[in-house]
């Protein structure tokens, strides 16, 4: 039969049971298992009452797909994630990593987040539907350090779902969007994809100036500014309190929304992180994001959207279009992790720990590449921004440790528009240890 089907059609009938029994000298329990054994291989398709016919053959077996007019299909726009993953690809295997936007596992909360999410199996209604704003007792726990109510907050599956939500909720397609200058790569990312314009507004060592955001929202007419005001990716700045005060003037003022990120919560190095900025709005002019993830472990995609008004409503509308709610187990297992005194040990553990690994990673890079500079040690996150000499090429620099085996992320994928500069994100928190993250910078001399 086989045989038979290669020499036909497609769409041809195969001839009936009873003459394939008379053809093959066979019972009919022999040909019914044959034609259900070829179905079942995609070989066949059986229509009741009518026959067997030879099944349309994949269109790889004549040749490479041809997927061309899926490219007039979707007209020119494309969602770009270089900015995501960089020019040069994935990491090769066992290069020492000083990249990357999450801890080591020997630094995450695995076996705190194991004997959650068994706690949380536990629980008979586990698997029900979860409700779309997210678990009211969870809700509860983001909502206290933001000074909200837990009415105001919206669980999203991680931080980065959280960015690409509130974007479309709050921007058109085409409009502008404010960033500062660098920003996280994923926001540029996740704003492009909701077909938005980045607008770069330079920070300096006390954060974002007032004065350009200004500048800039009168200049384009955007209604929304992206920042993170705490542990900046990639410099590490925190906003100071004075500034703060004239960002939210600035954007009353514009009649826009500040979209806080506030990834790093947990990232502290040890000094107690500054207060959220939706905790100094009274008018609803902040949207503030905030997530577990970073801390506790990569597929803990757990964060919160807080918001006040109508923004918080088209934001639920979303959420009920993209996936109607988050997991309820990893809600559970969440809201497990976090209700525990192992979750506040575990942050002041790692805050050590990161705090031992950026004062190492800061002395060996200037004893190692003394003609590098290191803008400011960070207090908090995972990262040192790296300024290289004038001349440099930040993206040579990034191909040639690779070859070394050493992955660091080159800097201009950080910028909305040109770069400052040549300049390096380099990680402390990725590498197996300290003794291999000073074996990275080594190779990086």
């Amino acid at each position: 039969m086989r045989s038979l089907i290669r020499t036909a059609a497609a769409g041809d009938r195969l001839p009936s049971s009873r003459e394939l029994i008379e053809r093959y000298r066979v019972g009919p329990v022999t040909v019914s298992r044959a034609i259900a054994l070829l179905a079942a291989e995609g070989a066949v398709v059986t229509r009741p009452g009518s026959g067997t016919y030879v099944a349309a053959r994949p269109s790889t077996a004549d040749g490479p797909l041809d997927t061309a007019w899926q490219t007039v299909a979707l007209t020119d726009r494309s969602v770009d994630t270089t900015s995501l993953t960089g020019v040069l690809g994935p990491p090769p295997e066992g290069a020492i990593l000083l990249d990357g936007g999450y801890p080591h596992r020997s630094l995450q909360a695995t076996r705190f987040l194991s004997a959650a999410l068994a706690r949380a199996g536990r629980r008979p209604d586990s698997w029900d539907r979860a409700p779309a704003s997210g678990l009211a007792a969870l809700r509860s726990v983001f909502a206290g350090p933001a000074g909200a109510s837990p009415d105001d907050v919206l669980i999203t599956a991680g931080g980065q779902s959280g960015l690409s939500m509130a974007f479309r909720a709050i921007a058109a397609p085409g409009s502008p969007v404010l960033v500062e200058s660098p920003t996280y790569p994923g926001a540029l990312a996740a704003a492009r994809a909701a077909g938005l314009r980045p607008v770069p507004v330079p920070l300096d060592d006390d954060g974002v100036r007032p004065d350009l955001l200004a500048e800039a929202f009168a200049m384009t007419g955007a209604r929304l500014f992206y920042c993170q005001p705490t542990f900046h990716n990639p410099t590490g700045t925190v906003l100071t309190p004075e500034r703060r005060t004239h960002v939210l003037e600035v954007a009353r003022a514009a009649g826009a929304f500040v979209l806080e990120d506030d990834f790093a919560r947990h990232l502290s190095h040890g000094a107690t992180a500054p207060r959220p900025l939706i905790t100094d709005d009274r008018d609803g002019t902040v949207v503030h994001l905030t997530s577990v993830t970073k801390a506790a472990a990569p597929s803990l995609r757990i964060g919160a959207l807080i918001a006040r008004g109508p923004v918080l409503d088209r934001m639920k509308a979303i959420r009920r279009v993209d996936d109607f709610f988050v997991s309820r187990p990893l809600q559970e297992a969440a809201l497990e992790l976090l209700s525990a005194p192992s979750w506040e040990r575990h942050v002041r553990k790692l805050g050590s720990e990161l705090r031992q690994r950026c004062g190492k990673a800061a002395a060996t890079l200037a004893g190692e590449c003394p003609e590098w500079t290191v803008a400011r040690l960070p207090e908090g996150g995972l990262h040192l921004w790296v300024r290289l000499p004038a001349g440099s090429d930040a993206n040579a620099v990034a191909r040639a440790a690779r070859e070394r085996g050493v992955v660091v992320g080159a800097g201009d994928r950080f910028f909305a528009a040109e770069p400052a500069g040549p300049f390096l994100r380099l990680g402390f928190a990725a590498a197996n240890d300290v003794a291999e993250l000073v074996e990275g910078i080594k190779r990086l001399r």
